[in-house]
């Protein structure tokens, strides 16, 4: 074999040997290679594991601390809740069945009310009717000096029950005027009477304005039998009832005749008038002089504007007449989105300021 053969083909064999040397060599680099992709796959699992791991404990915790947070404020809560409890309900007789009458609704209708004049006014003796006496739940912080009585009077309930729900849950004595002849006028007075609070018919009375005053109302030129058949009827409907005021009536309220036949009627059933004083005209107090009927009088509305400003300043000024006079009764509406919230607020703060918090039957027992 010549030399360039030879050599080429020892060029060839060295290439082979090689070749089969640099594969033999390949193959411990992968193992290797293999072997440290697991080593990194269960370091990341193993890694993960204690991640989850953590996060659990660490959810638990959180939890834990939450729910001991949580009994702590609770049993706050509480404290402050018996420290405020109502005083001790009065014994109460059995309560009448009622049925929610089948009539259509009433389009709301505001009236337009004059700025009250302050007149005192005595009040009967005998002023909750014998079927009923409604449960004292006024707040029993004794304040340290005796500013004076408020008894918040809240009307127009009937319309519905939401509304109605927040003034029930105000631990403080309210009178609530329940409407007659709407769709919720009898179960509105049950809750009232459930929650402890002192039912009284709001009577409808024609307005001098000629808004409609609603269902069951007394007109001008009314018989003094088809007055007393109206108010009989609808105190069957939402009573018993310690009371009645005019829902509107600022025409009806200047009739003496008429409001004559009003005072009788609540006198032979042993329940007092409430003058919501709708117009500065009315002759209520004049007709209660003449026939020797005593009676009360609102001295504020509350809700004339319904913001908390407002609302807030209007109740400065019943306090100060419950100052002055002993006593301020003060009206405000069941409507009223934002009263329900600033009563729940404000009435412990009277009550450290040396106000008492009564209903307004409680006001005429003072008289």
């Amino acid at each position: 074999m010549r030399e360039p053969e030879k050599a080429a083909k020892k060029t060839t064999t060295n290439k082979k040997t090689a070749s089969g040397t640099g594969k033999k060599a390949a193959k411990p680099a992968a193992g290797r290679k293999q072997k440290k992709t697991i080593s990194d796959a269960l370091r990341a699992f193993m890694l993960a594991g204690v991640l989850v791991i953590f996060s659990i404990v660490i959810s638990f915790a959180v939890i834990m601390i939450r729910s001991v947070e949580k009994d702590m404020t609770q049993g706050f809560f509480q404290g402050v809740s018996q420290s405020e409890e109502l005083l001790p309900p009065e014994t109460t007789e059995s309560e009448i069945t009622e049925t929610v009458p089948a009539v259509s609704s009433e389009t709301k209708t505001v009236s337009s009310d004059t700025k009250p004049q302050t007149t005192v006014v005595k009040t009967p003796a005998a002023v909750t009717s014998s079927r009923y006496q409604g449960r004292n739940t006024g707040l029993t912080e004794k304040p340290a000096v005796n500013s004076g009585t408020l008894a918040f009077v809240i009307d127009d309930a009937g319309n519905n029950l939401h509304e109605l729900e927040p003034f029930l849950k105000i631990p403080a004595s309210l009178t609530i005027a329940v409407l007659p002849g709407l769709p919720y006028s009898a179960e509105a007075a049950r809750r009232i009477r459930a929650a402890g609070k002192e039912v009284i018919l709001h009577q409808p009375m024609e307005a001098v304005g000629g808004q409609n005053p609603g269902p069951s109302a007394i007109y001008s030129g009314m018989s003094a039998d088809e007055i007393r058949t109206i108010l009989a009827k609808n105190i069957a409907e939402i009573g018993p009832v310690t009371g009645i005021n005019n829902h509107q009536g600022s025409k009806v309220t200047m009739d003496m005749e008429m409001m004559e036949i009003v005072l009788r009627f609540c006198a032979e059933h042993g329940i007092y008038f409430l003058d919501s004083r709708t117009t500065a005209e009315t002759v209520v107090p004049a007709a209660a002089r003449q026939l020797g009927i005593k009676i009360v009088e609102r001295d504020t509305f509350i809700d004339n504007e319904q913001d908390k400003e407002s609302m807030l300043r209007y109740i400065t000024g019943g306090l100060e007449r419950a100052r002055k006079n002993g006593s301020s009764i003060m009206i405000g509406h069941t409507w009223s989105p934002q009263l329900a919230l600033l009563l729940a607020e404000q009435l412990p703060l009277f009550v450290k300021q040396g106000y008492t918090v009564r209903t307004a039957s409680d006001i005429i027992k003072s008289k």
